[in-house]
């Protein structure tokens, strides 16, 4: 790809890529029941074009989250970062002196999940390396989803509780001044450490756990304990599902939209931090195995009732895994990406784990940013390395991997 310019090169991919995937081009309205459509406008998609007076090494040895000026990576066009009427995708591409480049991608999330997101970067990347469709052709079908007729919420949905105590939440957790960010790293000790935890709890036969269960029971129990909750609260950690598999059939292969469900684990305060480890991990297990294909027809026909509502935000914080995604393998030509994740940047209540190479000793693991009020954060680091760092907690490797599955 040498003497090719990535900005031309990624242009007109994306202007190729633009017509099998047309709906981006559009701008969505809003209808009856606050119903959401997207109007085919071929209004297009906002393109910016950059130059950077800095090398690649100028970012030091290891590029790590967050990514530093992200804000100037992806520039946030004023009128642009709205739901209705706006541009449905921005992409930057900013050249660097020594010959490298960075794509930067905001996507509106009504029109796809990661999974829709990841297909749609990986059709633009073979395209700009001269493919003249996608591998993988985009189907848009969204009446797959739809809901029934008449509309029956046949399931219960947590995750739309009306907001209780809202006042008292935000005292709790304090101003958007007073909140920091930090990065928490999970690595294979790590994650050994919180199965052993649930090995010394359990009884009988052991049951198999993933990652994602361990590290979300994790957090949601420090988070508790840092933000000093009072104890016959109801605090809720909700799980991001993707249900593509929990349909029969299954969504067929192509489909871009989101087919996304949150569930909640419900505690109160006191039964989360007195009861073992393990209490809080079956909760999140058995909140992300209420998704079925019935639960999502019955949120499907909720949105529908009840039009369009808002999740519950007080007393809750909600997890997503942004595992294999594989933004870091995606080539638009000059091969694999040396970086590739999010910018970092996420609000309170929100929590990312984000595959991730731990560049001071290379050891593969999850990456958490968090969001906290800074003396909660001070807490919150102190009691996950009490949970990750007990003396008395023997190391059974062995053991400890007879009860973790390989899926995030």
């Amino acid at each position: 790809m040498e003497g090719k310019d990535p900005v031309k090169v990624i242009r007109d991919a994306l202007s190729r890529t633009l017509v099998f995937y047309y709906p981006f081009a559009g701008r969505l309205r809003e209808g009856h029941g606050r119903k959401l459509m997207v109007d085919c406008t071929a209004e297009g998609v906002l393109f910016i074009e950059a130059d950077a007076d800095v090398t690649l090494d100028q970012f030091g040895e290891a590029l790590e989250t967050p990514f530093p000026f992200s804000k100037e990576l992806l520039y946030n066009v004023p009128g642009s970062d709205g739901i209705v009427g706006c541009p449905l995708l921005l992409i930057q591409v900013t050249r660097f002196k020594c010959g490298g480049f960075t794509l930067g991608i905001r996507v509106n999330h009504t029109m796809c999940d990661a999974t829709g997101f990841t297909q749609f970067t990986i059709a633009l990347a073979e395209i700009a390396r001269g493919a003249h469709q996608p591998s993988v052709l985009p189907i848009w079908q969204r009446e797959l989803l739809s809901a029934r007729n008449p509309p029956r919420i046949t399931c219960n949905h947590r995750e739309f509780d009306k907001d209780k105590d809202m006042v008292e939440w935000k005292t709790i957790t304090g101003s958007i001044e007073n909140m920091i960010e930090r990065f928490f790293f999970f690595g294979p000790t790590d994650i050994a450490s919180l199965c052993n935890l649930v090995l010394n709890n359990q009884v009988g036969s052991e049951t198999e756990y993933t990652t994602f269960e361990l590290i979300t029971a994790c957090l949601w129990r420090c988070l508790t304990k840092a933000l000093q909750l009072p104890p016959e609260k109801q605090f809720r950690m909700g799980c991001i599902v993707n249900a593509r598999a929990r349909f029969n059939p299954q969504i067929p292969i192509g489909y871009y939209g989101n087919v996304l469900a949150f569930p909640v684990a419900v505690s109160t305060v006191e039964k989360l931090c007195e009861n073992p480890f393990t209490y809080a991990v079956e909760l999140i297990k058995k909140a992300k195995a209420e998704v079925t294909e019935e639960y999502m027809h019955s949120l499907a026909d909720l949105l529908v009732i009840n039009g369009r509502p808002l999740g519950t935000v007080a007393w809750s914080f909600i997890a997503s895994k942004l595992s294999r995604i594989g933004f870091r393998k995606v080539d638009f030509g000059w091969g694999n990406a040396v970086h590739g994740g999010l910018t970092g940047g996420n609000a309170f209540g929100e929590l990312y784990l984000m595959d991730y190479e731990n560049a001071k000793n290379g050891e593969e693991g999850v990456l958490v940013p968090l969001y906290l009020p800074a003396n909660a954060m001070e807490r919150f680091a102190k009691e996950l390395d009490g949970m990750l760092r007990n003396p008395n907690q023997a190391i059974k490797s062995a053991r400890s991997q007879t009860i973790l599955k390989s899926s995030l």
